[in-house]
């Protein structure tokens, strides 16, 4: 790939007035070389491929603003009453905002209107089209409810008992497994295995990765026909999709992809695509590498000028392959943004923009080390596996885990104030703790160091694998954050999909059963975590629910604490006997203080369930859908804060995954627990599962679909589609490990313990655990960042501060 000063340049063709030229041309002198090519673009096709911290929504901001003043300028020279616009896709909402503002700041130093363009995430663009065309999109979103299943789902549980009732044979063989002695216990046993886990899992895992690539049932059944496996997987998948389908349509339910899809059907019309394409002068997608080819398809369509549909699309692509670390559990796969880069770069219409400001000079070049270190050792191991077996060669042709696309600093030139900033310290500190606990020791005293010069000024982020790893280290680091004052902000706690649901389902089981001792328990645990109530011995107020309620003239007088308890709780039940239904979630959210935006998630929970209920209001029936809602969806709360903003603020140390991390930076950032059974991982197989066999069922499907995809002329083996999937987690985690690396500025710390649990879901039981392979060696190609540590803690802290 060529760097960004060989990348092609695009001439500017269209005239524009001269004072707008001179806007555009300051714009454009801001900007650094390669996002320069992207404010070029003028028509056509055009890849991005930009590192970390390369300026990426600056650039795309800067060239949609262009963009749009030359569209604005050609709509007066051809006197078009109808300007069209750009439309801007982007992977979340807040980076939907985030653009946008941006976009309108440079309409603005344009001096021209903030119109001309939408900014939309892949989904919301799709929803907007379908709901335009309900004829033609067969969504009739007012009656329709979004969902988003997961394994212990009403719909996949139901889908996995029709499927066994339709197809007892091939159950039997999956029972059967590579052995059986017909034990009856043993039969039982597998029976749970297969209703819970195995067959919840194929059905989550394949009809997410087929409906989002465009795969019918029946295209999973012509595929099976490729297939030799003695239990026929793909024929399985496609019998679970099938009545997963069929659930969903007569009950009026949609999913995510059923938008992407709706979205399709519309554009099949062509006066329905003439007229969204007449609306359209180009597309800008945002994080390329994460869209899914139905995704991809969408956007191309809308990007064709309907007037000369032979030509290239309207369609700029700005991502990094070497980011994507959503593979593993959704369609996105960075091959196919790779071959669009492929493509562009054969037509030289292919920029690079290497060059990163974000992080300080060592960081860089460590991002740069593991990147390289990774592909090396993957030839190696892809060497070895060509010569011991020959009858894998779709695995021998699979592609390094990054493309290499070294991270150049800041050409001087282009150099600012905070553009590659000095080292904090060393800038790259590797440590081998004794254990996990010496683990929080040596960081706790970093971040208190760190924090104790300005706190006010910095920010810092410790960046997990896992969110078990963050509870346990804000539950260990939060008496060291209270006594020096620093604010600590645990994500996985604050931010999990939504509490709002489980709370108010807790207060309303409360007024459905209020005698019962474990709902009134539920429910006053519910008002002293929002401290309505004061700490208190609540087993003993629920053990006699009627006496703590309404005590009578003989009970023994109540503490205070005691009865601003029993008044709340009675104000509840009041409220279930006074209120209609559809009023009850409103009433507890206000009753629960709750703020700003989980009153907007109540409110929405409150359609959602009234929505779901019709034709059946009753409190029953609401505890139903609330109970369904809780425990097997993810139910998304309405955010009305910038989340950028949450978790990078100054003065803060925030917890947060590495996955969950991507897109921002700090100052500071700690990655410890970094140890090969995490990173990369071990693919394994669950031990009550392995009587089918040494790989799982939903992987090897999973594995087969994207051979199918990617064009291969015949399916993996049950064994090589195993080694694929091994091969797709191994090259994410490494990936997951490089964004996590460069998201820092000044000091990037890094540690693996010597001892740390097998799984974090049991933290006292520590064991001897082998570093991620990438570690030993960055301390062998940094020597002067590791840190050697001392038997006393007092030394070691002098040692770190060296």
């Amino acid at each position: 790939m060529p760097q960004e000063s060989q990348s092609t340049e695009v001439d500017l063709e269209l005239p524009v007035s001269s004072l707008r030229e001179t806007g555009i041309a300051h714009i454009r002198n801001t900007l650094r070389v390669g996002q320069q090519h992207m404010a070029d673009w003028h028509s056509g096709s055009l890849a991005v491929s930009a590192v970390p911290g390369a300026g990426k929504s600056t650039g795309m901001a800067a060239a949609a603003a262009i963009a749009i003043a030359r569209q604005y300028q050609q709509s007066a020279e051809l006197r078009r009453s109808q300007r069209r616009q750009l439309i801007v896709v982007t992977f979340t909402r807040s980076a939907a905002a985030n653009i946008k503002a941006k976009i309108r700041e440079y309409l603005k130093d344009l001096s021209l209107p903030q119109t001309g363009f939408v900014v939309h995430t892949l989904h919301g663009l799709a929803l907007n089209i379908a709901s335009r065309y309900p004829e033609l999109s067969s969504l009739e979103l007012e009656n329709a409810t979004l969902i988003t299943p997961n394994q212990s789902h009403r719909f996949i549980r139901t889908a996995v008992e029709q499927w066994i009732s339709n197809h007892p044979g091939r159950y039997s063989r999956l029972l059967e497994g590579i052995q059986f002695d017909g034990e009856e216990t043993e039969r039982l046993r597998r029976q749970s295995v297969l209703r819970t886990e195995v067959l919840p899992e194929v059905a989550t895992t394949v009809i997410h990765e087929a409906k989002s690539s465009g795969l019918s049932p029946e295209d999973l059944r012509q595929l099976s026909k490729q297939t030799t496996d003695e239990y026929e997987i793909l024929s399985i998948a496609a019998g679970l999709y099938e009545q997963y389908q069929n659930l969903m349509r007569t009950r009026d339910f949609i999913d995510y992809d059923d938008m992407i899809l709706a979205a399709l059907r519309v554009l099949e019309n062509e006066n329905a695509r003439r007229i969204e394409q007449n609306q359209v002068f180009a597309v800008f997608e945002d994080e390329a590498q994460d869209s899914s080819p139905l995704q991809t398809q969408l956007l191309t369509i809308l990007a064709t000028d309907p007037e000369n549909p032979e030509q290239p699309p309207n369609f700029l692509r700005v991502g990094d392959p070497n980011q994507a670390i959503n593979s593993t559990f959704t369609p996105a796969d960075p091959i196919y943004f790779r071959q669009f880069c492929k493509e562009c770069d054969a037509q030289q219409r292919l920029v690079t923009m290497d060059q990163a400001g974000r992080s300080t000079k060592i960081i860089i070049d460590a991002a740069n080390f593991v990147l390289e270190w990774v592909n090396s050792s993957y030839q190696v191991k892809s060497q070895e596996s060509r010569v011991k077996s020959q009858e894998s060669p779709q695995l021998s042709t699979s592609p390094t885990p990054f493309r290499f696309q070294r991270i150049r600093p800041v050409e001087p030139n282009y150099r600012k104030e905070d553009v590659n900033p000095l080292a904090v310290g060393r800038g790259l500190e590797l440590y081998t703790p004794r254990d996990i606990h010496h683990t929080v020791e040596l960081l706790s005293n970093r971040v208190v160091e760190l924090f104790s010069q300005d706190s006010r000024e910095v920010s810092a982020a410790i960046l997990v694998r896992e969110n078990r790893q963050g509870r346990w280290l804000a539950e260990a680091l939060t008496p060291v954050c209270k006594e020096h004052k620093i604010v600590l902000y645990d994500v996985g706690e604050r931010d999990r999909h939504s509490h709002v649901p489980e709370e108010i389902l807790a207060l309303l089981q409360f007024c459905d059963r209020p005698h019962s001792p474990d709902f009134l328990k539920r429910a006053l645990e519910v008002l002293v975590q929002r401290r309505l109530i004061e700490t208190q011995d609540l087993n003993a107020l629920a053990t006699l629910p009627e006496e703590f309620l309404y005590p009578g003239p003989l009970s023994p007088p109540q503490p205070e604490p005691v009865q601003k308890a029993g008044r709340l709780c009675r104000s509840l039940l009041r409220a279930r006997l006074e209120l209609p239904l559809y009023q009850l979630i409103s009433f507890i959210a206000l009753t629960l203080n709750y703020e700003q935006a989980e009153l907007a998630t109540a409110d929405k929970l409150a359609e959602r369930v009234i929505q779901q209920i019709a034709g059946n209001t009753s409190m029953g029936a609401m505890l139903n859908t609330l109970s369904e809602i809780v425990s097997s969806e993810r139910f998304e709360p309405v955010e009305t804060e910038d989340l950028e903003k949450r978790y990078t603020r100054d003065g803060q140390l925030t917890i947060i995954t590495m996955h969950k991390a991507k897109g921002l930076d700090w100052d500071y950032v700690f990655i410890p627990f970094l140890h090969e059974n995490l990173i990369p991982g071990r693919f394994w197989v669950p031990p009550q599962s392995q009587f089918l066999g040494d790989y799982t069922l939903s992987e090897v499907a999973r594995a087969q679909i994207r051979a199918a995809l990617h064009g291969q002329s015949t399916l993996p083996s049950v064994t090589t589609a195993w080694e694929q999937a091994k091969h797709l987690k191994t090259a994410e985690e490494y990936r997951l490990l490089y964004v996590a690396m460069t998201r820092a500025k000044r000091l990037l710390w890094m540690s693996a313990a010597k001892k740390a649990p097998f799984t974090w879901s049991k933290p006292e039981n520590l064991q001897e655990q082998t570093p991620c392979p990438v570690f030993p060696a960055l301390k062998r190609q940094f020597p002067k960042s590791t840190v050697t540590l001392a038997t006393n803690p007092t030394e070691d802290r002098k040692k770190i501060g060296t």
